[in-house]
Order: structure tokens, then C-alpha cells, then sequence
């Protein structure tokens, strides 16, 4: 919600027919990629690559928007990240973050709240999941608030190491 929204008590209506359909896209894309995909619950999540810059006088920093459909399959312990786009037209290359391989695993608060997997020491993903976010350019349209708590419960119960 805005903080327009929040101060005059109005928030944007969701529609939950567009947010169904890119579900069910969503679920496509998964299913075609990851193999038993409808063994992991989805949800939509987003990472961020932010690069800072410093041209003299100009200081500042650009952040690049990945979208991703993240599953997690609390038997196996596995959350598995697929690339996508907000269109949800295709997707890329899963990838598998077990619990058994990861090195850290941690819910980060500040700058945002992501949840933060380092499957060595010398990379990590940041994902960041919400109920809804409304901007279509940047992000897939899907209202998720149930899945979000149950994912950052699995989250939180079972890849947590810190």
C-alpha cells in the first residue's frame, strides 16, 4: 500500500482474476521445469542486485529487479528458485537450494526483509517475498498473503542456521 493509502485509509483494489490466472502461469512454468513440480507450494518472490556508482560529484546506485518463482517442498527440505519475468511468458533454469547443502541460511530485516541463502561461501541469494506488490512492470501480479506465511514459516522451521 502506498503511504497515500495509509493516511487516507484506501487501499488499491486487487484483482483477484488477473492474480488467479498468473497463478495458475506461474504453476505452468514451475511444473515444466522442475520435475514433480506439484510436490513444492509456490510463491512469487523478487531479488535485487544493486550496483553503487560514483562518478566525482554524482554518487548514487541503480537496482536490477529478478523475478522468481520460488517452491519449497517441506519433506525434502528443498526451496527451489526459478527466473521469470512479470509477464510470466517464460522462465529459466531451476535452482536447488537443499538444506543439507546450503552453508547459511537467515531472514534478513534491514534495508529489506529478504530471506538470505548462501549455498557456499562465496555466493548468497537474497529473496524477498510480499503479499502483494501493484507496480506490473516490475513485478508479477499475484496476491500470495497465505502462501507468504506459510513459506516464511518453512523458511524459518526448517533452512535457518542462524
Amino acid at each position: 500500500m502506498s503511504i497515500f493509502g495509509k493516511l487516507f485509509g484506501k487501499e488499491p483494489e486487487i484483482d483477484m482474476e488477473k492474480s488467479d490466472t498468473n497463478r495458475k502461469k506461474m504453476r505452468e512454468l514451475f511444473n515444466h521445469v522442475v520435475e514433480n513440480g506439484d510436490d513444492y507450494k509456490l510463491v512469487f518472490g523478487f531479488t535485487e542486485d544493486v550496483s553503487r556508482f560514483n562518478y566525482g560529484l554524482v554518487h548514487g546506485s541503480k537496482s536490477k529487479i529478478g523475478n522468481l518463482i520460488v517452491g519449497w517442498d517441506e519433506q525434502q527440505e528443498t526451496i527451489v528458485v526459478v527466473p521469470t519475468v512479470p509477464a510470466l511468458s517464460g522462465c529459466g533454469d531451476p535452482i536447488y537450494y537443499r538444506h543439507s547443502e546450503i552453508h547459511k541460511a537467515y531472514r534478513n530485516k534491514y534495508p529489506t526483509d529478504a530471506f538470505i541463502i548462501y549455498p557456499d561461501r562465496k555466493g548468497y541469494i537474497g529473496i524477498n517475498i510480499y503479499d502483494w506488490l501493484e507496480d506490473e512492470s516490475l513485478y508479477v501480479y499475484v496476491s500470495q498473503e497465505q502462501e507468504v506465511k506459510e513459506f516464511t514459516e518453512f523458511f524459518m522451521t526448517h533452512f535457518k542456521t542462524k
